[in-house]
């Protein structure tokens, strides 16, 4: 536990935010981009119902409007050499390379030659397309198909990895509404020797209903755990939900010298410009 003069505020901790968008949102991220400071980091996700033109098209909007994209790269996903290559060769056209979150993806059996993202971090492809920075995944609340010791081992080889291979690297983790799993998870990890920059996982203010939704699709915690943990009542359904309580509990217990460097990165369930406005307003 952090002593009193170690704590952050929630502003502190809001600096340098991250968010997410998929390809059907650049209507919405242009919206919300004037409320985005510049460079804010966008990832774009890999979805299997969105194809390479719509996911290299988001990342050009997010460069154009002066944010920085993260292309996401699903290991899983990819049918051959070839589809990575050109995936990476149209994202440097639109000058969005640099930096990508490699992840393994959804399909149980891979539907090429990348069974992991560890497999696109050692291909070699990665810098040979002018990728610098490679972000990988988190999970502090576990892995419903995992196990954790599994899940630290792959960790492990992946932090390994991109030193070996000059890429810089951060964690991104799934999201949670918990912060003592993330505060135990966080000392585990340096505990471990893995000095990687890690963003916390955050559902950006939504529905309630959506929350659960998104909380039972992932596994993440019970509708029970979800409303006693975030504060709201499972009588309102209907209302809407922040994340106040997370940021400003992970805020009270956050201590540098034990958790290493964190910023937040947002899972935009309620919306781009509704993430964009309400970290503005908390900022």
């Amino acid at each position: 536990m952090a002593t009193d003069h170690s704590s952050v505020t929630v502003g502190d901790l809001l600096a340098g935010f991250s968010l997410e968008m998929t390809g059907k949102d650049i209507p919405a991220l242009e919206a919300a981009a004037p409320a985005l400071p510049p460079r804010t980091p966008v990832n774009v996700t890999f979805l299997g119902n969105e194809d390479l033109e719509m996911r290299v098209a988001a990342a050009a909007a997010v460069k154009k409007a002066g944010l920085h994209p993260v292309p996401h790269i699903s290991a899983r996903r990819l049918s051959s050499h070839a589809e990575l290559d050109g995936f990476l060769k149209a994202l440097g056209q639109v000058e969005a390379a640099s930096h990508v979150f490699a992840v393994g993806g959804d399909p149980a059996e891979p539907l090429g030659p990348f069974p992991d993202s560890l497999s696109l971090i050692t291909s070699g492809r990665l810098e040979a397309f002018g990728v610098e920075k490679v972000s990988i995944a988190g999970y502090p609340d576990g892995h419903a198909d995992i196990e954790a010791k599994s899940l630290w081992s792959a960790l492990e080889a992946k932090n390994a990895a991109l030193r070996e291979q000059g890429l810089q690297g951060e964690i991104i983790t799934q999201f949670g509404f918990d912060t003592v799993p993330v505060l135990d998870w966080l000392s585990e990890l340096r505990g471990r020797g893995i000095t990687l920059p890690a963003r916390i996982g955050v559902p950006g203010p939504a529905g309630i209903k959506r929350l659960l939704g998104y909380a039972r699709r992932f596994g993440v915690v019970s509708s029970a755990g979800v409303a006693k943990r975030y504060g709201f009542s499972l009588g309102n359904l209907l209302g809407t939900a922040g994340p106040e309580r997370f940021i400003a509990d992970l805020a009270r217990h956050y201590d540098s010298e034990v958790h290493g460097e964190v910023k937040l990165h947002f899972y935009t369930f309620g919306g781009i410009e509704t993430t964009a406005d309400w970290v503005a307003a908390h900022h």
